[in-house]
Parts: C-alpha cells; structure tokens; sequence
C-alpha cells in the first residue's frame, strides 16, 4: 500500500535541471498531481491521441467531482503534456483568481482539471466524447468488491484473455485487434485495442449484458464460463455485487470514461491505495504480481517509465 498523503508533510523543493523532483507529488511542498500527470503523459501521447481527458477531483470532507469535456471543454493529451511547466507549477502555489491573468486559457482548463492541493484521478473518453461514435477500442472492467482478493480478479483477467483469444465465432466476426491489459490500481481491465473502426451497434450487437438473457453476449458468456469452468465469482453487466466480480463492458461506447495508464487510485480524499500499470498478458501468470504492482510509487513509476511504457501498444 503506498503512503497516505499527509497535507502539512515537510515541503520537498523541485530540483532543477534534474529528471523530477525528489517528491513528485509535491514538487513545489505543496501536494499537485499536475507534475506527475504530465510527466505519464509523456508515455501517453499515442495511447491517448485524440480522446477527450477527464478527471474526479477527490474534495475533503466533500462530494468527488468528475471534469470531462462535455461539461469542461476539451482537454487533450498534448495540451496538458505542452502547457504544464515549472512557471504554471509554481503559479498553484496561489489561487487562480491571484494568478488568472498569467495562465492562457489551456492553462486555466488544466486547472479547473486537476485542481492544486486535491488527488485527482486520471480518465479519458473511452471512444470519444458524445453519443453514436465509432468504437477504436472494446473495454472490459472486471470490478472487484473489497470482499472478493486482488489475486482472484488477476485470475479472472487471465481467464478472459484466453477465453477471448480462443472464442472462434468471436475472433471471426472480429479478428484483428490487440490485447492490452491494465492493472488499475485495485483491478484489472482488458482492452481489445481494433484494427477497423466498428459501428457503434456492435456494442448492442455482441457485448452489452442483458440480465435477462445473460448468453445473448459474448460478455454474459465469457462471465459463465469463468464461473462454471473455473470457479471464479464472477458475472456479467454493469451492477456491483457483494462477494463477486463483475465483467462490465459498458464503459465501452462513445461518451463513456475509462481509467488511463498510470492514474492515481484512491481510496479516499487524503490517500492513494494504487496507481494503474501497463501489463504484458504474460504478467498476468505471475504469481507474485498483486505485491509487486502495489510496491509501486508516484515516484518509482517515473523512475521506471521507459520500461513500462514498453507495454502500451503503439
């Protein structure tokens, strides 16, 4: 588990010229993802080119509150990586108001994104803002309640890439993608990452869960097979359940949100419990992956970033 985020922690001060900070979530002393989020975004820039950013600001004491373009305007991959540096930094020292004048407006949105002194975590619009696009990449979250264990959805996540890799009338109706897997921080998700646009409808088509028809989708039946077959608690839809997994698709269509590589994860307003990290399908056999991607810090992902960065399909 990574260390909570205490507010009044001794200031740590940017050391310049060199490759970040010693305390990358306070480059200036004061707590700012901004810093860390751009330096990921560097990794991000192909995985990420062309979809609409969004955030959950996490308020103390208060409601999380999501920032997304359809709401906030449009915030890109580049616009962040381009307009966050050591000036814009130090200018969140102090309130927008004092510092307005100074910002240009991607700054300001930036801002408004991924507030000073708040955790923030990292979205981005799965395939695009608004309703009826075109789908780029099919999403699968496997949601995981506290009940059920970490090692038991890494499992699963395993289970579905072959279920998925070995589905023949699934891989003829779609055979040409790439499988990209992701720790979040507390689960897993499966991209199937796609060659050709796919019409919207496929969505409805092939992979929406419908409770009461569970095998109509390959979703509903990918969830029985890992339950009868393998033992795994898990089902299919978009409803949390008590002791169980569930394998939701429905982040998938235009207009919906997913998690980016690297996000912060947290479990409430003043800590981090995980960050999200690029797997190999391989990783995920592994017998000791839960403790090594907890192990992982803000700081130590930077560190390791040309590495991981090997992992995010081009």
């Amino acid at each position: 588990m990574l260390p909570t985020i205490l507010p009044n922690a001794t200031p740590l001060p940017f050391v310049r010229g060199k490759a970040m900070p010693r305390d990358v979530l306070r480059p200036f002393g004061k707590l700012d993802v901004l810093y860390y989020y751009r330096e990921v975004g560097k990794a991000l820039l192909d995985f990420l080119r062309g979809k609409e950013l969004a955030s959950k600001v996490w308020i103390p004491g208060g409601p999380k509150i999501i920032k997304r373009a359809s709401k906030h305007g449009e915030l890109y991959i580049e616009q962040l990586v381009e307009s966050v540096d050591e000036e814009f930094l130090r200018l969140r020292l102090h309130s927008l108001k004092e510092v307005r004048e100074k910002l240009t407006e991607t700054q300001a949105r930036v801002w408004n994104y991924f507030l000073p002194r708040k955790l923030c975590d990292f979205f981005y619009a799965t395939n695009g803002e608004g309703e009826g696009k075109a789908i780029e990449r099919i999403f699968f979250d496997i949601d995981r309640p506290s009940e059920v264990e970490p090692q038991e959805a890494q499992r699963a996540a395993k289970v579905l890439v072959e279920l998925i890799r070995g589905d023949e009338e699934f891989n003829a109706i779609l055979p040409d993608y790439q499988v990209f897997c992701m720790y979040t921080g507390s689960s897993f998700h499966v991209y199937l990452l796609l060659e050709k646009e796919l019409p919207p409808e496929f969505y409805n088509m092939y992979l929406r869960f419908s409770k009461s028809n569970p095998e109509a989708s390959f979703t509903g039946r990918w969830a029985e097979r890992m339950r009868r077959k393998q033992g795994i608690p898990i089902a299919g839809g978009h409803e949390k359940l008590a002791s169980q997994l569930t394998l939701d698709p429905s982040q998938t269509p235009s207009g919906k949100l997913a998690r980016a590589p690297f996000s912060l994860h947290m479990r409430d307003a003043k800590s981090i419990d995980g960050i999200a990290l690029p797997l190999t399908e391989d990783m995920l056999a592994e017998r000791d992956l839960i403790g090594e991607l907890k192990s992982y810090t803000p700081d130590r992902v930077l560190e390791d970033l040309h590495e991981l960065r090997k992992r995010i399909p081009e």
